[in-house]
């Protein structure tokens, strides 16, 4: 809900600002393939975590917290379903590449509705520690995404060049599987999100220009999917 009152003092339930909602720029995003956030421990109380963007407005998505000493079994079982493909967003030397992998969506070879991603949700160097500690994750195949621009996430310190955050990686995902308007509207949400959060965090309203294109009003094109 839209937070018009810069008085309020409680955040927004589903954006989490409290002087900046972003919500009527939140999509809804109807994804036929299958999209789970493993996120690392120390992920879910930070502020500035982007996957909960892709929990709000991905339909077909689901949140799972990585743990060393008890896989997740409920995705585990997922991977493993005979019907699915399941892939590991993770540049692997040996990962499918993005061009591979278009080239399969545009052939029909790769049927979205039989696609499940999985997104670690953690730093650069959570991410490699998960995955070194997480035989099951070791066996999956991995599909290395071609990141054309530099990231425009500045909410972490130290944040490496050429590293995505999780919310980044969720619209370069929507453009591998020809979804271009949808992966447009997620932009614009993370863009607002990068752009009042520091305002926010400290008590006021953003006095900048954020777009105010209202994506609820474009739901329709979430519809369409043309693999």
């Amino acid at each position: 809900m839209k937070n018009d009152n810069p008085a309020q003092t409680e955040a927004c339930l589903q954006c989490g600002f409290i002087h900046n909602c972003i919500c009527h720029l939140q999509p809804d995003i109807h994804n036929a393939f299958q999209l789970a956030i493993l996120s690392h421990p120390k992920e879910l109380n930070k502020e500035s975590n982007t996957g909960r963007l892709l929990q709000n407005s991905l339909s077909n998505c689901q949140t799972y917290t990585w743990s060393r000493v008890e896989p997740v079994e409920a995705l585990i079982t997922a991977s493993q379903n005979p019907n699915t493909r399941t892939w590991l967003l993770f540049p692997h030397p040996d990962a499918t590449s993005s061009a591979e992998f278009q080239q399969r969506v545009e052939q029909e070879i790769i049927q979205p509705q039989q696609q499940l991603f999985i997104i670690l949700d953690s730093t650069w160097q959570e991410a490699k520690k998960m995955l070194r500690k997480s035989p099951w994750l070791q066996d999956l195949p991995c599909l290395s995404l071609d990141l054309k621009h530099l990231s425009e996430y500045q909410l972490r310190r130290n944040q490496q060049a050429g590293n995505y955050c999780t919310c980044e990686v969720g619209i370069e995902l929507l453009s591998l599987m020809k979804m271009p308007e949808q992966a447009e509207n997620l932009h614009h949400y993370f863009s607002a999100f990068n752009t009042v959060f520091q305002a926010d965090k400290s008590g006021h309203q953003y006095l900048g220009e954020v777009n105010t294109r209202d994506t609820h009003a474009e739901s329709d094109l979430n519809d369409r999917e043309s693999v």
